[in-house]
């Protein structure tokens, strides 16, 4: 099976696409962690600033995309964590944010510390400011993830409720 899967390469093409690992000294390690700063930093200092723009919002989109697609849920991934790296990014004061998506600031602070849950005005208005770079179905997703856990985990809700329901069905699946 091997043979078939590396069949038409040559040996030199089989070799090269290899990667050897190396053991690096603890002072080889700093050495390639600096040149690799240094590279960064001179690949970014070519960059416009709505190329980096750009980049940030395809970063958080991706962040967005793994939280959304994990089963696990974070407690600080929250709808107001993903909105509060956005305006970070796009480097805008709450006020002026707030002002460009037509909320008052009070409300935005609200959102950002999940005092309160965005309504689905507010997420396709997010979704337009970010000129549709971030859908405004992954800020609802995210807002879904926070329902369902809340769902999910609440006893005293479950608890609360129990008396409200009679002749419950006598199967169990």
């Amino acid at each position: 099976m091997i043979n078939k899967q590396f069949a038409g390469y040559s040996d030199e093409e089989i070799a090269d696409a290899f990667v050897l690992p190396q053991k690096l000294t603890k002072r080889q390690q700093a050495s390639a962690a600096l040149e690799l700063v240094k590279a960064r930093k001179k690949s970014l200092g070519g960059m416009s600033e709505i190329d980096k723009l750009t980049a940030n919002l395809l970063q958080l989109k991706f962040q967005l995309e793994d939280y959304i697609k994990s089963e696990d849920f974070n407690e600080e991934k929250s709808f107001g964590y993903f909105l509060k790296e956005y305006l970070h990014l796009i480097n805008k004061k709450r006020n002026e944010f707030a002002a460009e998506i037509g909320i008052h600031e009070t409300l935005l602070s609200q959102l950002i510390n999940n005092h309160r849950e965005p309504a689905n005005s507010i997420i396709i208005r997010l979704e337009l400011h970010s000129n549709n770079a971030i859908p405004a179905a992954y800020w609802y997703r995210v807002v879904e993830k926070e329902k369902e856990y809340f769902i999910q985990t609440n006893k005293q809700l479950r608890k609360n409720q129990k008396k409200f329901v009679k002749n419950r069905l006598a199967v169990s699946l």
